[in-house]
C-alpha cells in the first residue's frame, strides 16, 4: 500500500449528502476501516449526528462528534473544527472542507454538490492541485438513477 491516499470525489447530481453519504460510510465501516467527516467550520454536527443515528428506522451508523465525549474512540467522528486526520482510514471532505491527512489515511473521498456551480468549480481546482502533485485520483459522477459511474 501507498503512503499517499487515494483520493475519490463523488459528484452529486441525482442525489443530495444525506441520501448518498450513509451509504458511503457503510461501506467503509464494512472494511474495518475509521471515519471522519470533516464539514466546513460552523457546520450544525447536531442536525448530522441526529440524521445519523434516525435515517433508517431499522438501522444506524455508530458515530460521534468531535464536540462531545470519546472523540477518539469513535468509528465515525463528525468534525468542523478537527485539523488533522491522524488515526483515521477514511476521510470525508465535505462543502469545501479540508484537513490535513495523517499516517494511515486510505482514501479521502471529496463530495461535491453538482447543483452548487460554485461547488464545482472549487473542487475542479481541488483536483487540479492534487494532478499536479501526482495524488492517485478517481473520479465518480452520478447517474440519473442514484448509481455511480466512474468517469476518471
Amino acid at each position: 500500500m501507498s503512503d499517499q491516499p487515494e483520493y475519490w470525489f463523488y459528484h452529486l447530481e441525482a442525489s443530495t449528502l444525506k441520501g448518498v453519504l450513509p451509504d458511503l460510510l457503510s461501506k467503509t465501516l464494512s472494511k474495518g476501516w475509521r471515519a471522519l467527516v470533516r464539514l466546513p467550520n460552523g457546520s450544525d454536527l447536531a442536525d448530522w449526528d441526529d440524521y445519523l443515528w434516525t435515517y433508517q428506522d431499522h438501522s444506524f451508523l455508530p458515530h460521534g462528534r468531535e464536540d462531545q465525549g470519546r472523540a477518539d474512540q469513535q468509528p465515525i467522528l463528525l468534525a468542523n473544527t478537527t485539523e488533522t486526520a491522524e488515526g483515521f482510514d477514511a476521510v470525508f471532505l465535505i462543502d469545501g472542507a479540508d484537513v490535513t491527512l495523517g499516517d494511515g489515511v486510505s482514501r479521502v473521498m471529496v463530495m461535491i454538490d453538482g447543483r452548487s456551480q460554485e461547488a464545482v468549480q472549487r473542487e475542479r481546482g481541488r483536483w487540479k492541485a492534487l494532478k499536479e502533485r501526482g495524488a492517485a485520483m478517481s473520479y465518480w459522477q452520478q447517474t440519473s438513477n442514484g448509481g455511480w459511474e466512474k468517469k476518471a
